[in-house]
């Protein structure tokens, strides 16, 4: 148990570690399970990953399971997600039942863990029913929403909210993304893992081969972004401003991505930004597989600046990623990304193309702030945003549950 804790003190303090190990002892043997509903792609997975091991290792009984679901069922999900943070979306009640029958299946396979646990945590809406579909749970039920709730069509939010209302407490990951629900809820931002192969220190001669191995000019400034094919990360806006900034600079920008297997629609948007990509050969867009983190890794290290100009965003991992390297970040003025990028500090905010390409050309015109913002930056995701504080705050969670939230907890060990 000491070693993979003992692993994390040189990035986080030995403080940091202490503290973990206390917070364990209190919840020795409790069983925890995760549910959601992809293994690989997209930010919640990549948490769980890292997630898991670290409470399994302070002596927590943790799984993960991820529901089954078919086509119809993530168009439906995918739909809830796209409503949830405002689009106007209204869902045939066909794919409601279809989304109800599958909860219902994965309900019959998992339900015998699931009334078992001590507390389950249960991710984002796609299946938010399986509290309903287990009447004989004995543990605390958490629903954790990923997603920006701030200005819900409010059609499908009723719906949701009538599976997630009853749960013991809610997780979200700033104020202002959180609805009125009749349960205590807790604001735990998400985090990134340090010694991840995504996010630990490589070699320069690997930053260079992942250079070459893309046909990338070391000698022309690189611009990333890393996300999903997804509408909401504007990739087609991101290829807009490399226009407007190649007007006054030469300057390479790369597309790198790869596929979550409940989104239906990153291959037609794929296939748009291909087509926006077409014929630029300073335009890189790459579709990594899912076990790419150190070819993304060694991207972000390569870039001068990393941009992720989403126009809804959960929190965007990718933003604190980049940030932990030392890069600047040109990103979205939405959601999580503001949580992280600090306005004229760590980054900026920019709500248009014509933004992203003047905050880039300022930036690549002032390398002295690029380097100033980049260390800051580091800094920040630091003492905010890695995973060790992520696990530290859901053991919190637990314990002030365990305790029915009582004003003042004792943790003695």
């Amino acid at each position: 148990m000491n070693d993979v804790l003992s692993t994390y003190e040189p990035a986080v303090g030995a403080q940091m570690v202490a503290q973990l190990r206390q917070l364990g002892k209190v919840l020795q043997g409790a069983r925890v399970v995760h549910v959601n509903s992809t293994r690989y792609g997209g930010g919640v997975a990549e948490i769980l990953h890292k997630l898991i091991p670290i409470k399994q290792a302070l002596g927590l009984d943790t799984s993960w399971e991820v529901i089954n679901g078919d086509a119809a069922f993530y168009e439906c999900t995918k739909s809830f997600h796209n409503a949830l943070q405002g689009d106007r979306i209204d869902i045939p009640p066909t794919l409601l039942e279809h989304f109800e029958a599958t909860n219902r299946r994965n309900a019959d396979e998992l339900r015998a863990t699931l009334e078992d646990a001590d507390f389950v945590f249960i991710h984002d809406p796609q299946p938010a029913p399986l509290l309903a579909l287990c009447p004989d749970r004995r543990g605390k039920w958490i629903w954790r929403c990923h997603i920006d709730l701030s200005h819900p069509y409010r059609r499908v939010w009723r719906y949701v909210r009538r599976w997630v209302r009853d749960y013991d407490a809610s997780v979200f990951s700033l104020p202002e993304f959180s609805q009125e629900l009749p349960h205590p809820q807790y604001l735990i931002p998400p985090s990134i893992d340090p010694l991840s192969d995504k996010n630990m220190d490589l070699t320069a001669r690997e930053v260079t081969e992942t250079r070459e191995r893309f046909g990338l000019d070391p000698e022309i400034p690189l611009l990333v972004q890393v996300s999903r094919f997804d509408r909401f990360k504007d990739p087609l806006g991101v290829i807009a401003a490399h226009k407007l900034i190649d007007k006054v600079a030469p300057t390479q920008l790369v597309l790198a991505g790869g596929e979550a297997t409940d989104d239906p629609e990153g291959a037609l948007v794929l296939e748009e930004v291909m087509e926006a990509a077409a014929g630029n050969d300073r335009v890189h867009v790459l579709m990594l597989p899912p076990d790419a983190h150190r070819t993304i890794n060694a991207l972000q290290r390569a870039a001068d600046i990393v941009i992720q100009k989403s126009i809804k965003e959960g929190f965007g991992l990718t933003v604190a990623e980049a940030m932990w390297k030392g890069k600047p970040v040109i990103g979205g003025d939405t959601g999580g990304i503001r949580l992280q990028v600090v306005d004229h500090y760590t980054g900026f905010l920019v709500n248009t193309p014509e933004g992203a390409a003047l905050r880039a050309r300022y930036l690549l015109h002032r390398r002295d702030l690029l380097h100033e913002m980049g260390e800051r930056a580091r800094r920040h995701i630091w003492e905010n945003f890695l995973i060790t504080r992520h696990v530290r705050d859901y053991l919190s969670l637990m314990i002030g549950l365990r305790m029915n939230n009582q004003e003042r907890i004792e943790v003695r060990t």
